[in-house]
C-alpha cells in the first residue's frame, strides 16, 4: 500500500509536498547536536526533489536558521522550533524560558522559543530522566509546557503550535491536499495527524530503539534509519 500511495505522489509532484523533520530523520542523531548534519548524498536527494515538487521543507525543532545550516541546502521552505516561529505571540515568552533555564542545574540549548535539556551520553541516564523530571514539573507548574523526546526535556511556550499547526499551514498556503511527512520522535505525531483528511498521505516513521511506538503504528511506512529514508525519497 505504501508503494502505491509514495506512487501517486511521483505522479502528480507539482500537487504535492514534501515535509521532512531534520534530527534524526534527515540527519543521523549524534550526541552533542551541534556536530550533526545531512550527508551529501541526502543533500543532493532534497536538491532533486526540490526542483520536482510544488514544496519541499524542513519542520524542525531547531530555529529555523539552524535547521537550514543542518540541512545545508538552499531552495527549501525551514520552519523551525515545531512551529512556534510562526506564532506571533510565542516571543513574548522567550524571557521566562530563559530565567527558568538559569535557575537549572542542567545544561541548555537555548533555541530562542524553546529551551532544551539533553541527557544522551549522561551515565547515569535512568537518574538523569529522574531529575529532569523534577525540572518538567517545575516548569509547569511556571505555566510552561514541558515534554519529553528522544534523550531531551524540552520547554515550550503554553500555545497551541506544533508540527501539525505549522503543516497545515504551509499546506493550506499553497492549496496543496497531498503530503509526505517523515520523522522519527513524539512531536512528529502532531506532523502525521496534520495529514489526516487529504487527497493522498504518506506518513512515515524513521524507526530507533529510542523512538516512540505510537509513530510506528501510525506510519504507512516505517524505516530503520536516515539512510533508508533516503532510499524511500529517491522513488518520489
Amino acid at each position: 500500500m505504501a508503494a502505491d500511495l509514495l506512487a501517486q505522489l511521483a505522479a502528480s509532484p507539482e500537487q504535492a509536498a514534501i515535509l521532512l523533520d531534520v534530527d534524526g530523520t534527515l540527519a543521523p542523531i549524534v550526541a552533542r547536536p551541534e556536530d550533526a548534519g545531512v550527508p551529501p548524498e541526502t543533500q543532493a536527494e532534497l536538491e532533486r526533489l526540490a526542483a520536482r515538487y510544488a514544496l519541499v521543507a524542513c519542520v524542525s525543532g531547531r530555529a529555523s536558521a539552524d535547521a537550514a545550516a543542518t540541512v545545508g541546502v538552499e531552495g527549501l521552505v525551514y520552519v523551525g522550533t515545531h512551529g512556534l516561529e510562526l506564532e506571533p505571540e510565542a516571543e513574548r515568552w522567550a524571557g521566562a524560558l530563559r530565567d527558568f533555564a538559569a535557575g537549572v542545574a542542567w545544561p541548555a540549548e537555548d533555541k530562542g522559543l524553546t529551551v532544551s535539556f539533553h541527557y544522551r551520553g549522561a551515565l547515569e541516564e535512568a537518574a538523569a530522566r529522574a531529575e529532569l523530571e523534577g525540572v518538567a514539573a517545575s516548569a509547569r507548574a511556571a505555566g510552561l509546557r514541558a515534554r519529553f523526546g528522544r534523550k531531551v526535556l524540552e520547554l515550550l511556550p503554553p500555545i497551541e503550535a506544533n508540527k501539525g499547526t505549522a503543516i497545515r499551514r504551509l499546506l493550506r498556503e499553497r492549496e496543496l491536499q497531498r503530503a509526505f511527512y517523515a520523522g522519527d520522535d513524539t512531536t512528529d505525531l502532531d506532523a502525521f495527524t496534520a495529514l489526516d483528511g487529504l487527497e493522498v498521505a504518506v506518513r512515515v516513521a524513521v524507526a530507533s530503539a529510542e523512538g516512540p511506538l505510537e509513530l510506528r503504528a501510525a506510519a504507512d511506512l516505517v524505516v530503520s534509519s536516515p539512510a533508508a529514508l533516503l532510499d524511500a525519497l529517491r522513488t518520489l
